[in-house]
């Protein structure tokens, strides 16, 4: 069965492309967000098993957004991946300081790019639902 995906981010061009493409690429996107409050209740309501997270979501901190999602409080397991426009090396040490699986750059986004991070995550002992 295919992933089912949760796509939180506040560029609604950005959404529909990602969609498009993770659909195209085998994903099944269940659901997308443009907010905080969108998130928590869309990822209540369709329990994704991944769930990508823009680091930044306009006026709103997507960083702590993972940190609600992926912590040990959330309901459920989830992987949350952060993406951004920006490189991942720009990026290291707050990646790394978060719960979740890693990060992707946007410009890296495909169906294969999530199967390989969720692939190296949980060989790294990471669970997850």
């Amino acid at each position: 069965m295919s992933p089912r995906l949760l796509i939180v981010d506040d560029n609604e061009p950005f959404l529909e492309a990602a969609t498009r493409l993770l659909e195209a690429d085998g994903l099944q996107v269940v659901g997308v967000a443009g907010t905080t409050a969108e998130a928590m209740a869309r990822q209540r309501d369709l329990r994704p098993d991944i769930i990508l997270v823009d680091i930044n979501l306009g006026g709103e901190n997507g960083t702590e957004l993972a940190r609600l999602l992926a912590g040990p409080a959330a309901a459920g397991s989830h992987r949350v991946i952060l993406i951004s426009t920006y490189p991942a090396q720009d990026l290291t040490d707050l990646v790394e300081a978060l719960p979740g699986v890693g990060f992707l750059s946007k410009s890296q986004l495909s169906g294969s790019a999530i199967r390989d991070l969720i692939e190296e995550y949980e060989g790294r002992g990471g669970g997850g639902a």
